[in-house]
C-alpha cells in the first residue's frame, strides 16, 4: 500500500498550450511525488518510462524534490503514467483526500458517489460512509477540485473537510422542519383519533389541502431536491422513493378533491403528509444516534488543549498548542492537561491517563519518564521537554488509527453494495406492478395506487446502508476508549473468527524488565566479564542489553572502550575491545561460530530448567568461551489469566521466541501454553506464521519489538503491545495501549459482539424489506403505517449498533470507564 502524502503535494492543472501548436484537445499537466530514486541516472530512467507512455508529450523529472512532472494528451491516464513509473523499479506514494459529503440518504447513494469518485481518473481507491457522510479517497495526481466537482455533478453536496466542519445547523434545521410538520400534520390525522371515541372530526377537504401542501412541498422539500438530483443522474434513492410515493397519494387527494369535493373519506392528504412527517422524525432520530456512534473521536479530539505554557528564560508563556515546538519546555500545574508529548525534566506527579490508555488509576510518574499529551496532571506541578507535537503525537495517531478504522468498509459491506447498486430500481419496478396488476385485476385505480404508494415508502435501503458502518463505528469507538486501537474494519472482522494465537514472550507475556540474575566466568573475575558485556551492549536497545549495563552501573564497574560495534538480529551483538573481536549472544550463535560451551554448559541447562535466558559471551578468532549471562524475566501477573480464557474460547496460543528451547518450555508451562516454538529468527517467524495457519486457520500474532514486525504483518491479524515500538504498531492491525495481555481477549470479544451486531442488523434491514414489500403489494399495509416502519426501520438499526456502548470488557479494561466517571468533574473544571 502506498504511504498517503497529503493532497496539496500532488497537483494537476489543465493548460492550453496546443492552442498554439495548432492541436484540437489540450494537454494536462501533472506533478507526482516519485520515491526511491537515488541517483541522476535514476531520474533518468523514469524519464525515459514516462516518455514511452503513449500520449505523452513531455516528461521532467527533479531528483531534488523526487518529483515527475509530466504533459500528456487525453489518450494517456495517470494510472497509465503511475504504472509506468513503478514498472521502472520505484514508487509513486498516493494522496489521501477526505471529504464531507452531505445529502445522502441511503445505500443507494453511497453507491451512487463510490461510482461517481471512481471514475475520475488517477483514483485508486473510494470508500464512502453513509453514518460519517464522509468519503474517503486514495488517488494519484487527482486535484480535490475534481473530486468535489464530480460529487456535486451526482447530485450531492460536497465539501473540503475542515476542524469547522460540523452537522449542528444541519440538525437544527432538521429540528424545526419536523416540529412545523408535525404541527399542521396533526390536524389531518385528527378523524383517526377521533374514530377511537365515536366522534366525527373530519376537516373540510380546503382544510386538509391547505394543511397538507406546505408538508408535501415546503417541509418535504428536501425529498424533491434529491429526488431530482437522482433522476438528472439517472438513478434513484430513499428520497425518490418517498416523494413519488407521496406525490402519488397528494395528487389523488387533489384528483377527488376537484372531481368529488363531497367525498371527503377518499383523500388521503393525511397520508401524504404523515409518511412525510415520520420520514422527518426518522431522519431527525436517524442523526441523533449516528452522531452518538462518533462519539469517541469527539472525546479524543476534546482532549487537546488550545494552549501550552511555555517557558521561554525566566519567563511563562501561554502560547498556542500550533506555536509549541519539539524541545520547548513546556510547564503543566496540577489539574491541567498535558498539551504534548514529552519527557519530565522537573517534578513528579500522578498522571491520569485513562481515557488514552484505560488505564483505571493514575500512573506515578517522575524525571525521566514519558508523559502523553491530552492525559490529566493530577496532583504537581511539573516541566517537560517536549518530544512530539501536531500530528506526530501519540494522542493524534490514536485520533487517526481510529478515524481510518470507521472510514473503512468491512468485507461483510460488499454483499449490501451488491443490493444498493439494484435496490431502487427493482422497488420502482415493483410499484409499477402493484399499480397495473391492482388496476386491471379490480378496476379499482385509486386502490391501486395506493397499493403502489405503500410499497414506494415501505423500501427502505437506509437501514441496509447504515446496518454495517454504524455498528463499526461504535465497536471501534468503545474499543478504543477501553485501550483497544483497531486500525481497519478487516481487522475487526478476522479477530472473532482466530483459531491461534502466537505470543512472542519477551515484553509480551512477560515483563519485558529483565534483571542479570547470574553471570558465570570461564577464567578471571565475573566482575571483568560484565564490564566487558556492558560496554559491548551499551549500543544496545535490547531489554536484554540494557539489563548488563544497568547491573554493571550498579557495580560501579569501568567500562573499556568498544569499536566496530554491530548488532546481528536475532542472534546477538559484536564489537572490539582491547583489539579482541568479542561476542554476545545465543547458543546457536556460539555454534555458527564454533565456540566450545562445554565448560559452563551444566550450569546453562540448570538455569535454563529454571526459565532463565542464557547468553554467552566469547572471543571469536580464537574462539573462547569467555562468561555466561543469566537474565530473569517474571511472566506478567496478568498472562497466566489471559491465556487461560484464551483456551476456554477454543483457540490455541502458541509461544514464539528467540530463547532457548528449556527456557522457553519453562515459561511456557507456568503459563499454560502447551506449544513451543523456540529458538526462532526474528526472519523465520513469517514462516511459522504461514505454518500455523495452515494447521489451524486464521492466525494472530502478538508483539511488541522490531524483530515482532514481520511476523506482525505475516499473520491474519498482527496485535501489538502499548509498551512496544512504533515499527511494532506500524505493522499491526490491532493496537493494545497497555501492556496487558487480557487485552487480547477483549479485543475478540468486541469484534465478536461488533459482528453479532452487523449480522443482527443485515437480518432485520433485509427482512424488513423482504416481508414488508410483498405485504404492501398485495394491499395489506395502509400507506401510513408504511411510513412509520420505514422511518423507524434506520433509527432502530442505528440504535441497535450503538447498544455496542455498554459493553465494559473484561476487568483489564472496564476499569478506566469507571474511572472516566470519577474524573468527568474535574476535566469539565479545566
Amino acid at each position: 500500500m502506498h504511504r498517503a502524502f497529503q493532497a496539496s503535494t500532488i497537483q494537476t492543472t489543465e493548460n492550453m498550450t496546443n492552442a498554439l501548436s495548432g492541436e484540437t484537445s489540450p494537454n494536462r499537466n501533472i506533478t507526482l511525488p516519485v520515491t526511491g530514486m537515488s541517483c541522476a541516472s535514476c531520474a533518468g530512467r523514469v524519464e525515459k518510462a514516462l516518455r514511452a507512455v503513449d500520449g505523452v508529450a513531455e516528461a521532467n523529472v527533479n531528483l531534488a524534490t523526487e518529483q515527475a512532472n509530466v504533459s500528456f494528451k487525453p489518450q494517456a491516464t495517470i494510472e497509465q503514467l503511475v504504472q509506468a513509473i513503478e514498472r521502472a523499479g520505484y514508487a509513486v506514494p498516493a494522496a489521501t483526500i477526505d471529504l464531507a459529503i452531505a445529502g445522502m440518504s441511503c445505500a443507494s447513494c453511497v453507491a451512487r458517489v463510490e461510482k461517481a469518485l471512481r471514475a475520475v481518473d488517477g483514483v485508486e481507491e473510494v470508500v464512502v460512509n453513509l453514518a460519517t457522510e464522509r468519503a474517503r479517497v486514495v488517488a494519484h495526481g487527482t486535484r480535490e477540485e475534481a473530486l468535489l466537482a464530480v460529487a456535486s455533478k451526482a447530485g450531492y453536496d460536497a465539501r473540503r473537510i475542515t476542524p469547522e466542519t460540523t452537522q449542528a445547523p444541519e440538525r437544527d434545521t432538521q429540528k424545526w422542519l419536523l416540529l412545523a410538520s408535525v404541527l399542521f400534520t396533526l390536524p389531518l390525522m385528527l378523524p383517526m383519533l377521533g374514530a377511537v371515541f365515536g366522534t366525527h372530526w373530519m376537516l373540510s377537504g380546503t382544510w386538509q389541502w391547505l394543511l397538507a401542501t406546505p408538508v408535501q412541498f415546503v417541509f418535504g422539500a428536501r425529498f424533491y431536491r434529491a429526488g431530482w438530483k437522482a433522476l438528472v443522474a439517472r438513478t434513484g434513492n430513499m428520497d425518490l422513493l418517498v416523494a413519488l410515493g407521496t406525490s402519488a397519494a397528494y395528487g389523488l387527494s387533489i384528483y377527488q378533491l376537484l372531481s368529488a369535493p363531497s367525498h371527503m373519506a377518499d383523500l388521503y392528504f393525511e397520508a401524504s403528509a404523515a409518511v412525510i412527517t415520520l420520514v422527518l422524525l426518522g431522519k431527525w432520530l436517524e442523526t441523533r444516534a449516528k452522531r452518538q456512534t462518533t462519539s469517541a473521536i469527539r472525546a479524543l479530539q476534546a482532549l487537546r488543549p488550545e494552549t501550552a505554557r511555555v517557558r521561554k528564560a525566566a519567563t511563562q508563556l501561554d502560547v498556542p498548542l500550533g506555536q509549541v515546538h519539539v524541545d520547548d519546555i513546556v510547564i503543566v500545574r496540577a489539574g491541567e492537561r498535558i498539551p504534548v508529548d514529552g519527557r519530565i525534566i522537573e517534578g513528579s506527579s500522578h498522571v491520569d491517563e485513562s481515557l488514552l490508555t484505560g488505564e483505571s488509576l493514575p500512573v506515578f510518574k517522575a524525571i525521566g519518564d514519558t508523559v502523553i499529551g491530552g492525559a490529566i496532571n493530577a496532583d504537581g506541578m511539573i516541566a517537560i521537554e517536549t518530544t512530539a507535537v501536531g500530528t506526530q503525537t501519540q494522542l493524534a495517531h490514536i485520533i487517526a488509527l481510529v478515524e481510518n478504522a470507521q472510514a473503512k468498509k468491512a468485507p461483510i459491506q460488499r454483499l449490501v453494495d451488491r443490493v444498493s447498486a439494484v435496490f431502487v430500481p427493482v422497488v420502482l419496478a415493483l410499484a409499477l406492478l402493484t399499480l397495473v396488476g391492482w388496476g386491471l385485476a379490480g378496476g379499482d385505480w385509486q386502490r391501486a395506487i395506493l397499493n403502489a404508494v405503500a410499497v414506494l415508502v415501505i423500501a427502505c435501503p437506509c437501514a441496509l446502508g447504515l446496518a454495517t458502518p454504524t455498528a463499526i463505528m461504535a465497536g471501534t469507538g468503545v474499543a478504543a476508549r477501553r485501550g483497544i486501537l483497531i486500525k481497519d474494519a478487516e481487522a475487526l472482522e478476522i479477530a472473532h473468527k482466530l483459531r491461534v494465537i502466537a505470543f512472542d514472550k519477551t515484553g509480551t507475556l512477560t515483563s519485558g524488565k529483565p534483571t542479570l540474575v547470574a553471570i558465570e566466568s570461564v577464567a578471571g573475575r565475573p566482575e571483568e566479564a560484565l564490564a566487558i558485556a556492558a560496554a559491548i551492549q551499551s549500543g544496545s536497545e535490547h531489554p536484554l542489553g540494557l539489563a548488563v549495563v544497568q547491573e554493571a552501573h550498579r557495580q560501579g564497574l569501568a567500562l573499556p572502550a568498544v569499536s566496530d560495534l554491530k548488532v546481528e538480529a536475532g542472534r546477538g551483538i559484536r564489537a572490539h575491545v582491547a583489539g579482541a573481536n568479542i561476542l554476545v549472544g545465543s547458543s546457536r550463535w556460539m555454534q555458527e561460530f564454533e565456540v566450545d560451551l562445554a565448560p559452563l554448559r551444566a550450569r546453562a541447562e540448570q538455569l535454563q530448567a529454571e526459565g532463565r535466558t542464557v547468553s554467552w559471551m566469547a572471543s571469536a578468532a580464537p574462539q573462547r568461551l569467555m562468561a555466561l549471562l543469566a537474565f530473569g524475566d517474571e511472566p506478567r501477573p496478568e498472562a497466566s489469566a489471559a491465556i487461560q480464557v484464551l483456551r476456554l474460547r477454543g483457540i490455541t496460543p502458541v509461544l514464539v521466541t528467540g530463547d532457548h528451547a528449556t527456557s522457553a518450555a519453562s515459561i511456557a508451562a507456568r503459563l499454560g501454553i502447551e506449544e513451543v516454538r523456540a529458538e526462532v529468527l526474528p526472519a523465520d517467524k513469517a514462516a511459522i506464521m504461514a505454518e500455523l495457519r495452515h494447521r489451524y486457520g486464521f492466525v494472530a500474532m502478538v508483539g511488541d519489538g522490531i524483530n515482532d514486525a514481520p511476523a506482525l504483518a505475516a499473520a491474519d491479524i498482527g496485535i501489538a503491545m502499548g509498551g512496544g515500538t512504533d515499527v511494532a504498531m506500524q505493522a499491526a492491525g490491532i493496537t493494545l495501549m497497555r501492556n496487558d495481555p487480557r487485552l487480547v481477549n477483549d479485543a475478540i470479544d468486541i469484534s465478536q459482539r461488533t459482528f453479532q451486531k452487523i449480522r443482527q442488523n443485515l437480518f432485520w434491514a433485509f427482512i424488513y424489506n423482504i416481508v414488508g414489500i410483498p405485504l404492501a403489494a398485495a394491499g395489506l399495509l395502509n400507506p401510513v403505517v408504511a411510513g412509520a416502519a420505514m422511518a423507524f426501520s434506520s433509527v432502530s438499526v442505528v440504535s441497535n449498533a450503538l447498544l455496542l456502548g455498554r459493553w465494559r470488557g473484561s476487568a483489564a479494561s472496564d476499569g478506566g470507564n469507571k474511572y472516566e466517571k470519577g474524573t468527568s468533574a474535574t476535566r469539565r473544571g479545566i
